[in-house]
């Protein structure tokens, strides 16, 4: 699984977490919500330190990361984490791998 997080949602969770280097941004998967690759299941986003992390990427020197028990939620599919400025709110996009 290969996570992505770009520029534009990076700056938003560096505002909106207060974020400083060396900080994590745990995607985690909840009961409920909406999901387009796992019906009755939806991402939550915290600001926990990892456990045992299945797929990461640094940021200006701040780690975005799924723990490992959560993979099982994106069979097959890669998740790039976007800012819509737009909607003012985060967008999680899945692509086949």
């Amino acid at each position: 699984m290969k996570l992505t997080v770009t520029p534009t949602a990076a700056d938003h969770f560096m505002d909106e977490f207060q974020l400083k280097q060396g900080d994590y941004v745990h995607f985690f998967v909840k009961y409920g919500g909406h999901s387009v690759i796992q019906t009755g299941f939806s991402l939550g986003i915290s600001h926990d330190k990892p456990e045992k992390i299945g797929a990461s990427v640094k940021l200006d020197d701040v780690t975005y990361y799924v723990e490992e028990s959560d993979l099982w939620y994106f069979e097959g599919h890669q998740l790039k984490v976007d800012f819509n400025e737009h909607n003012e709110e985060i967008e999680y996009n899945y692509n086949k791998e």
